[in-house]
């Protein structure tokens, strides 16, 4: 096995599957990436056995196809640590592999590529297709929601809800929701839901560039695998029933406010300082054309803020996780953001001023 590679080429590819691979191992071959030349072209995996990762990337013509797997922490370190434009020529020879740049030297063990695991053979019973950028953003405007190990495992990762022609990621740690659609130009044959456990979530979401490329999904028996034209993504599926999201978002909550999206928040922020450090409370106070947010400490301090808010709702006073709130906030992208209640013991529901596909629910907190 031969290749050549420049440095600033090698760099992004094992920037992608470097971290899927674990520092502590259960099998030897898991801390090393499998690496697959072709006539003009090597690939890179890295794995876990529960999330894989293959990056691609074409070389120059000078090739002998083969594969081996490299350690990855130090082929990844001795590339960050070589100059820029450096020209990277890589020979197998035995168990040993040579690596030369310049005047430098490295040659590294290796260990054979039959050892490392595959899930080539995935059996695909749904394949969709969207634009990157959207999965990037179903993600992210839920993906802070998950729990985080908790005993109730299905928690533990994030809710991929494919229906006919829309997509919704749904994450909740049993306080809070959050919930964000997408409408697809091809949905599925048939509603699947699909549990992607948290180190998927967080290395797909560190993948996905955005942009208008599309991407594929396709879904097996108890795998989710992300396809695209430099990057192949795969893992295990959490096997658990998620909740029944749909009966946890309030229905008749016809009590309103609507409100600047950064007003409410920096009030929050400013109020939080003097929270109670363990709950994170913080009481708001809904009185016409404003809102009241008041917060108290074990120290006996207070903190009031005053803002105006289009509400017609009176002597209606309620209490949340801060937090809770603002990482809400946080995932919202409208100016006007809109809090409805049914009652002062009801969930609150946090949307976007002019449309619903993302949804936010957060428990109320008693003070």
């Amino acid at each position: 096995m031969r290749f050549a590679i420049q440095r600033e080429v090698l760099l992004k590819p094992l920037q992608q599957v470097v971290n899927v691979v674990e520092r502590r191992q259960t099998m030897p071959v898991l801390a090393n990436l499998l690496v697959c030349v072709t006539e003009n072209a090597v690939s890179f995996t890295g794995s876990d056995t529960e999330v894989e990762m293959v990056a691609r990337t074409n070389v120059d013509s000078d090739t002998q196809p083969g594969e081996t797997t490299i350690p990855a922490r130090k082929l990844f370190d001795i590339t960050r640590a070589l100059p820029d434009g450096s020209l990277l020529k890589f020979t197998l020879n035995g168990e040993r592999i040579g690596i030369t740049a310049g005047r430098s030297r490295f040659t590294l063990a290796t260990l054979p590529a039959r050892d490392f695991p595959s899930t080539e053979n995935l059996e695909v019973v749904e394949q969709v297709v969207l634009p990157e950028a959207t999965l990037r953003e179903l993600i992210e405007r839920t993906s802070f929601a998950m729990a985080q190990q908790d005993v109730r495992f299905y928690l533990n990762g994030l809710l991929f809800d494919l229906r006919e022609n829309q997509l919704r990621c749904v994450a909740t740690d049993g306080h809070r929701l959050a919930l964000c659609e997408a409408e697809l130009e091809t949905g599925a044959n048939t509603r699947r839901q699909l549990i992607l456990p948290r180190k998927g979530v967080i290395e797909l979401q560190r993948l996905l560039e955005g942009g208008d490329r599309s991407i594929e999904l396709e879904v097996g028996r108890n795998h989710l695998r992300v396809r695209r034209e430099d990057v192949t993504f795969t893992s295990k599926l959490i096997d658990g029933r998620f909740p029944d999201y749909d009966a946890v978002i309030p229905i008749g909550a016809d009590k309103e406010a609507r409100i600047e999206r950064e007003v409410l928040k920096a009030a929050l922020q400013r109020a939080a300082i003097l929270s109670n450090e363990k709950y994170r409370g913080v009481k708001i106070e809904f009185s016409p054309g404003q809102l009241r947010i008041i917060a108290h400490n074990p120290e006996q301090e207070e903190a009031v803020e005053e803002i105006e808010a289009q509400t017609t709702v009176d002597n209606l006073s309620i209490g949340f996780n801060v937090t809770y709130l603002l990482e809400a906030l946080n995932a919202l992208r409208d100016d006007e953001v809109v809090l409805s209640l049914r009652d002062a013991n009801s969930s609150a529901l946090v949307r976007e001023g002019s449309n619903s596909r993302s949804r936010h629910v957060v428990m109320p907190l008693r003070l």
